[in-house]
């Protein structure tokens, strides 16, 4: 990864930290998505959220319903939950999120945790 991308990455970090140091775990994946969104775009960061990201089959495009909770800079996909436990399901929706979006790096975030570094994945393909 180069230098701005990892420069993203930590900021994805501190703003989801502090999302969570301020909402803590038990609400809705919609709720953390938005202050995510909000706190990524306060850092200065280009943000698009529930970004639709087409199917391509053969030269065909196909809007086949896939949409990341937020893409930041063109490069990264955060892929935002609130779950108990995370099913290995989590892990294929982003590696196939990152495929289809021509992104290299993914980060796969719980907030229903008690310490959000035990929440969070960092996924490269």
């Amino acid at each position: 990864m180069d230098v701005y991308t990892e420069d993203i990455f930590k900021e994805i970090l501190d703003c989801s930290f502090r999302v969570h140091t301020v909402l803590g775990p038990g609400l809705l994946e919609s709720a953390y998505e938005e202050c995510l969104f909000y706190e990524l775009k306060q850092a200065g960061l280009d943000v698009e959220k529930q970004k639709s990201l087409p199917l391509i089959y053969e030269k065909v495009k196909l809007e086949a319903g896939y949409r990341v909770d937020l893409m930041v800079e063109s490069r990264i996909i955060v892929e935002i939950k609130s779950v108990e436990t995370m099913a290995n399901i989590y892990m294929a929706q982003i590696l196939t999120y990152l495929r289809l979006s021509g992104c290299r790096l993914g980060l796969l975030i719980n907030f229903n945790v008690k310490h959000l570094k035990d929440g969070i994945k960092r996924v490269i393909l």
